[in-house]
């Protein structure tokens, strides 16, 4: 079943009867007519995508068309028919607190080891102790905060899932992160959602998707008052125009960040978009330079990013250090890349991630060519030792 043909059906629109036997027997489920009217519901939604990977049921593949379905309207009374209805639990705003703190714990340890770590402990998660609660019985103010609360998590599992390289998966976890919000009427966590899908766009090569959900992305920051959150969409939509050969809209865009990055304090807030700090900035902005050719810039922002703003997180410190060293042997400072791989290979020791996993590899590919240096014969060997 194709991505477009899954999502008319998840909204209602088509109903796939002659794929309903084969889907009932490879995910154990009841898609009668009064079951599979469910499906348009994104809670029964989600939780089913959730227990297909529980149970590595899944059978889903990235595309364009996954990523702009989230640009549909949302279903604006969602929340208010799940809200006030018998259910098997009353449900408050510990719950939601709950919520949020389990996801900032598992956050936490994802952002230091990789998403590679616990991502099935943050689906089961949802799946079980979530899902009682979202059936459970609540307000309707009660039920936006626990929506959002809920759309923080998928998202987390969606980064995840990215991290360990599973693209279409991820996909699927955004678009549901970002119903959900937007379900909720969350600006700023429906924002975060649509940058998490046009990001991925970007890696996957869908580049005209990719810089519509990061236009889409931008203008709903507009509406925050949030400056990290404003820089966070702003060198999103900077980086796909960069991907894309729109030199003048990318050169706007990272002044507009940086201003915007400049005025926000250095303490994280409780969003996600608060998260974006002065580091991650500095990071993104050394990249999208590197792809516009300037090289001296990206080598600032970079060291900016490490020596001055800090980076206390090993999986992206190490990040940052292996793009470092490619701008640095771009640069012809080859001595200075081979020490700063070396230092990246220091700190993604133990770390689970398709970031570090592809760092390794484009480092391994680049040693050839300097075959006449000692320092990348030992660096071949540390990273041979690592396999």
């Amino acid at each position: 079943m194709s991505c477009r043909w899954r999502y008319r059906w998840e909204t209602g629109r088509r109903v796939p009867k002659e794929w309903l036997p084969f889907i009932e027997q490879v995910l154990h489920l009841d898609l009668s007519e009064d079951n599979g009217a469910q499906i348009a519901d994104t809670v029964n939604s989600v939780m089913l995508l959730g227990g297909g990977d529980v149970d590595r049921r899944q059978f889903f593949a990235a595309s364009a068309a996954v990523g702009l379905a989230a640009l549909d309207l949302p279903h604006a009374e969602a929340v208010t028919r799940r809200a006030n209805r018998p259910g098997p639990v009353g449900v408050g705003m510990g719950e939601v607190s709950a919520v949020r703190t389990m996801t900032t714990t598992l956050g936490d340890a994802a952002s230091e080891l990789g998403g590679g770590h616990a991502r099935h402990l943050a689906v089961r998660y949802l799946t079980l102790d979530v899902r009682r609660w979202l059936d459970g019985r609540y307000t309707e103010k009660v039920g936006r905060e626990l929506f959002a609360a809920t759309s923080e998590l998928v998202h987390l599992i969606g980064w995840m899932a990215r991290d360990e390289g599973n693209q279409a998966l991820s996909q699927q976890y955004n678009l549901h992160s970002f119903r959900l919000a937007a379900e909720a009427g969350e600006n700023e966590l429906a924002a975060t959602a649509l940058r998490g899908l046009a990001d991925q766009a970007i890696d996957l090569g869908h580049l005209p998707t990719a810089v519509r959900l990061a236009e889409a992305c931008e203008q709903r920051g507009r509406k925050l008052a949030n400056p990290k959150a404003l820089a966070y969409y702003r060198n999103t939509l900077a980086r796909a125009t960069a991907a894309d050969g729109d030199r003048a809209t990318t050169a706007k865009m990272l002044t507009s960040a940086q201003t915007a990055i400049e005025h926000a304090p250095a303490r994280p807030g409780q969003s996600w978009a608060s998260h974006y700090s002065h580091g991650r900035w500095a990071h993104e902005s050394g990249m999208i330079h590197a792809k516009l050719g300037d090289l001296t810039a990206a080598e600032e922002h970079l060291h900016l990013a490490l020596d001055i703003h800090g980076l206390d997180r090993k999986r992206t410190r190490a990040i940052v250090l292996a793009d470092l060293g490619h701008v640095q042997l771009k640069r012809g400072n080859t001595a200075q890349a081979l020490a700063t791989w070396n230092d990246f290979l220091n700190c993604a020791e133990g770390v689970q991630s398709v970031r570090i996993n592809d760092g390794l590899t484009n480092i391994a590919a680049r040693l050839p060519s300097i075959h006449d240096v000692p320092a990348a014969h030992e660096l071949s060997e540390r990273i041979a030792a690592r396999a």
